[in-house]
């Protein structure tokens, strides 16, 4: 019974959280959605395609269930899920994240909490774990790269939040203010020195 209900809250988790990262791709240019954002190049439709990546190689590969696509080598690992080649379009890797989804779920839908995997990219003597482990671990990822899309849209056009219907329009004034507070207590405690 607890069984049951930890993994269709883990799952429901997930699967809110996937719409929320896909979320963040709303109404941008195909620029704002591909330039690198960061000193290291991360960017939104990177994040996208990465979480994709990672949830087909866990809920998949892991538990003998290769994913129907080709997918790079977990050993020649070299970043390229990370950003968005010039002959990939957004609609392609919202496309692969969207089947991502269905065959993850299957994997979750089809096995117990306690089936047995084996992660071969973790170090000994971690790489044997079971369902549990790897749905908070995707979980954890999931969330992780949202919050850092959330950053992300935010310092592109203001954009917070999970879901865009829950957003509030932007007051420009109370944002300053509310930043100018926190920057006078930050100032407050640790006095800048000339």
């Amino acid at each position: 019974m607890i069984d049951e209900f930890a993994k269709d809250n883990l799952h429901r988790r997930l699967r809110r959280d996937r719409e929320a990262l896909l979320g963040k791709l709303d109404g941008l240019s195909e620029y704002d959605a591909r330039r690198p954002l960061t000193a290291t190049g991360t960017n939104l439709l990177g994040l996208v395609k990465h979480v994709a990546t990672v949830e087909a190689r866990y809920f998949g590969e892991v538990f003998d269930r290769p994913f129907p696509e080709p997918l790079p080598r977990w050993q020649d690992y070299d970043g390229d899920d990370q950003w968005a080649a010039e002959d990939e379009t957004r609609d392609q890797i919202v496309a692969f994240y969207r089947r991502t989804w269905e065959y993850s779920d299957a994997t979750i839908n089809e096995l117990p909490l306690d089936a047995p995997g084996h992660v071969p990219w973790w170090r000994e003597p971690r790489p044997n774990t079971n369902l549990f482990a790897v749905m908070v671990h995707v979980l954890g990822e999931t969330i992780r790269h949202t919050g850092q899309a959330d950053i992300l849209r935010e310092g592109l056009d203001g954009r917070t939040g999970v879901r865009a219907e829950y957003e509030q329009p932007i007051d420009e004034e109370a944002r300053a203010a509310y930043r100018a507070k926190i920057e006078q207590a930050a100032r407050s405690a640790a006095p800048i020195k000339a």
